[in-house]
């Protein structure tokens, strides 16, 4: 039986999530003590519930503590079966980390899979949408995973709402994937989005990039989506090369001005772009575990962050991998994932 410190490195829900996608495909148990540890409030929410209850459900898993505020959860699973599953996380929860839960021993299950997800689809402190069409899933298609998403109505914090239909196919071939550079550039837009608010406000922040990033009007785009439950507005930079694309986010909130949401997704677009590292921080992240599943690979990024390192030390209690990260000059680091897949 394995045993996880939920307060280790960065102390929140990625630990749950990755130690769940890795006992689906290794059928080893665990037992993880003091959920998400490190956060303000402990414990399991409703998205972090949501994670375990797709995780069994697909996984035939025998399951203690799979509740509200649970701080010690044991999970042991069984195989892994594609098929229809439709998972609702009942809050503006994230539906997106939902789905990265289950995503890969899906894909390693042999069969065709479909599922709808509904909750939260446009969240702080969680992949979007469309980080997740445009950034992610091209990436995780390059490996041999093949996976597509369809945004059905989109969902922000507090209302929810939203929901995302995913179909996910059996890989052929797992390939090694490597992004050490960028390549030229070949698109970039920027969209401001709000939801059952004035649409002024996405034209004040599209104009705000494009007066920051010194780009045309063609590349801004304003609109306003009539089909979300509640009020919302996101900011999202998308900067696509030829090796790898990066969408950068940033979400309006009360007391914020538009002015202000838009610089925040114009200076992290600055920052990206002044480096030649390929792969943006969380994008580092989130490729560890497809990468580890799959025939490994290498790529170039940015100091890694604590949900990077923390999620390299939960790889490592369950498979006999070493991933290394090397410094490659300028600031940057190569990471190498031996794949297991």
């Amino acid at each position: 039986m394995i045993t996880i410190d939920g307060t280790y490195g960065e102390g929140g829900g990625q630990i749950l999530r990755s130690a769940l996608t890795l006992a689906l495909v290794t059928g080893k148990p665990f037992r993880i003590d003091n959920i998400r540890g490190g956060r303000a409030k402990p414990g399991l929410l409703r998205q972090h519930l949501t994670c375990v209850q797709a995780a069994a459900r697909i996984g035939d898993a025998t399951v203690d503590g799979a509740a509200l505020g649970s701080t010690t959860l044991l999970f042991q699973p069984k195989a892994v079966s594609g098929g229809d599953y439709t998972f609702s996380i009942g809050s503006a929860g994230s539906t997106t980390l939902v789905l990265q839960t289950v995503l890969l021993p899906l894909a390693l299950a042999g069969a065709v899979s479909q599922l709808v997800l509904g909750g939260g689809t446009h969240n702080q402190s969680a992949p979007p949408f469309d980080f997740l069409q445009h950034a992610f899933l091209p990436l995780l298609r390059r490996m041999g995973f093949v996976a597509s998403a369809k945004l059905r109505r989109a969902g922000f914090y507090p209302a929810g709402g939203g929901e995302i239909e995913v179909s996910i196919f059996p890989p052929d071939t797992l390939r090694p994937l490597v992004l050490e550079e960028r390549g030229s550039r070949t698109g970039q837009r920027a969209d401001a989005v709000v939801a059952n608010l004035p649409w002024d406000i996405a034209r004040r922040e599209v104009a705000t990039v494009g007066q920051m990033l010194n780009w045309s009007a063609e590349d801004l785009h304003a609109r306003s989506d009539a089909q979300a439950r509640g009020p919302g507005n996101v900011v999202l930079i998308t900067l696509e090369h030829e090796n790898v694309t990066e969408v950068i986010t940033a979400f309006g909130q009360l007391g914020k001005t538009a002015e202000q949401v838009a610089s925040e997704a114009a200076q992290e677009a600055k920052r990206y772009l002044a480096t030649p590292a390929p792969v943006g921080p969380h994008l580092a992240d989130q490729l560890l575990l497809p990468m580890t599943l799959a025939a490994g690979g290498r790529f170039v990024t940015t100091p890694l962050t604590p949900h990077a390192t923390t999620n390299i030390a939960v790889i490592r209690q369950f498979l006999d991998i070493a991933i290394t990260v090397t410094p490659a000059g300028n600031g940057l680091y190569a990471v190498t994932v031996p794949g297991a897949g």
